[in-house]
């Protein structure tokens, strides 16, 4: 009797568990370098994505980070985003995300002013096309908004906005099908370890794919995939709410607005989404998608309806719920190798960055595996190493 081939391949040069926008980034930076002659496969625990990070998100992109690396990182990602055909076509077949380059717009009061100062001071260094606005000139600008209480405010005033997220999953997708990577629907269930290094990833389907190179990109669930291989990994599950309503007053270029208190709102479509972050202490380990329209009544609602007069009167028609992939420690990316599994490479961490930064991930653990180093924009300041040694990076810019 002739044995069954397996649905998947037996080995890889790399394996990626998670196909989500950072995994598939990944697997298109290194199916895409000429240098790369290796097989990669990526496992995908659901190709429909309907519970992935990805699609579920707000879809934007900005500048204004307080990190050096996160401004670089997403001016990368947005010179990416400006070129998709170039990059990600397939068969001439255009790639377009809807992109909408309103800006983002940070809200201070005084108390907040020297730290909205001393981070448009670093965007500056790193050329982010960024002002400063003082009450007077907000009121001006933006006529609709009340600015009672608000010091001052920074504008991203091009290379900001947002877009469809899905899309661009999906052309990352398909691309890197195109360039050679093999995506497998399965479940990482067991880590194989030889000493110091992966061997292979066992599936929930009962097969076994033997690695060179295995990349963490499982997103909010990478903890637990780096815990199958004995390793601690600092990420987890963080729900947020996004919460879509319609109001008479249109707004078209308005850009996304940040409330001191954290509460943000921007328009799409033919209306708006807000959305909020809430406290540490309220926010737990979650993997459910239920909603809390407590939320939206007692602390969104009154935040924008004070700072957007015409939001009083609005009618919620929509909302949805996805996951950070959490870094539980200091809030920013873990890109790197393990120090003692030195073929597990890590791409996790976010917290709600990792679609702007997606792009410059990819590339950034690409140049890892193929050049045993970061050769166009040093990302060493995230590696995992840097818990142990008290390197943390607080990002100050947090929405």
């Amino acid at each position: 009797m002739n044995a069954v081939a397996p649905a998947h391949p037996a080995s890889a040069d790399v394996v990626i568990v998670g196909g989500g926008i950072v995994g598939s980034a990944t697997a298109y930076f290194l199916t895409h370098d000429p240098a790369f002659a290796g097989r990669v496969v990526v496992v995908e625990r659901d190709a429909t994505y309907s519970r992935a990070s990805t699609p579920r998100s707000a879809g934007s992109i900005r500048q204004q980070f307080s990190t050096p690396e996160n401004i670089r990182m997403s001016q990368f990602g947005m010179a990416f985003l400006r070129d998709l055909d170039r990059h990600l076509g397939v068969d001439g077949d255009p790639v377009d995300v809807g992109f909408r380059e309103n800006g983002y717009l940070f809200l201070a009061t005084a108390e907040g002013v020297p730290v909205l100062e001393a981070n448009h001071a670093v965007q500056r260094a790193c050329d982010a096309a960024v002002e400063l606005l003082d009450p007077a000139q907000l009121a001006a600008k933006f006529p609709w908004l009340a600015t009672g209480g608000i010091a001052a405010g920074s504008l991203g005033t091009a290379n900001e906005g947002w877009f469809d997220p899905h899309t661009l999953l999906m052309a990352f997708r398909r691309k890197a099908r195109a360039q050679g990577a093999v995506y497998v629907e399965d479940e990482v269930v067991a880590i194989e370890r030889r000493g110091a290094a992966i061997a292979a990833v066992a599936l929930a389907s009962g097969g076994r794919i033997a690695c060179g190179t295995m990349v963490c990109a499982a997103g909010p669930n990478a903890g637990r995939v780096a815990a199958l291989a004995g390793v601690d990994l600092p990420v987890a599950h963080r729900k947020r709410y996004v919460y879509v309503f319609d109001c008479k007053d249109r707004f078209p270029k308005m850009p996304l607005v940040i409330c001191p208190n954290g509460v943000w709102v921007r328009p799409e479509g033919a209306g708006y989404v807000c959305g909020t972050s809430p406290a540490e202490a309220d926010d737990p380990d979650c993997e459910d998608l239920e909603l809390d329209y407590a939320m939206f009544e007692e602390v969104i609602w009154p935040t924008i309806a004070e700072r957007v007069p015409a939001f009083e009167a609005i009618r919620l028609s929509n909302a949805w719920a996805g996951h950070y992939d959490y870094n539980t420690v200091d809030h920013n990316g873990i890109i790197g190798r393990h120090p003692e599994v030195t073929n597990l490479v890590f791409a996790n961490g976010f917290s709600g960055h990792g679609l702007q930064q997606a792009p410059a991930t990819g590339r950034a653990v690409s140049e890892l595996i193929l050049n045993g180093r970061f050769t166009t924009l040093d990302l060493s300041r995230f590696a995992y190493t840097r818990f142990a040694e008290g390197r943390l990076v607080h990002e100050l810019n947090v929405v």
